[in-house]
């Protein structure tokens, strides 16, 4: 599970970062690197991106229900 989480985490932090640079510069490093928004590789970045942040929300809910 270590594994996953750390995976999880970097995929989060790249979202972050992309989205910094979206929103920064109108540059879109994920879609430059994997050929344009449209492009098959980018799409599946994108969905690995917002599946990790959807999985790192169970360890913030596992920590905010500890006594």
């Amino acid at each position: 599970m270590k594994i996953l989480d750390t995976l999880t985490l970097v995929l989060v932090i790249i979202g972050g970062i992309n989205w910094g640079l979206v929103g920064a510069a109108g540059f879109d490093l994920v879609a430059f690197l994997f050929g344009g928004q449209d492009a098959a590789l980018a799409r599946v970045v994108y969905v690995l991106v917002g599946l990790s942040a959807l999985y790192q929300i169970l360890p913030l809910l596992r920590t905010a229900n500890r006594p």
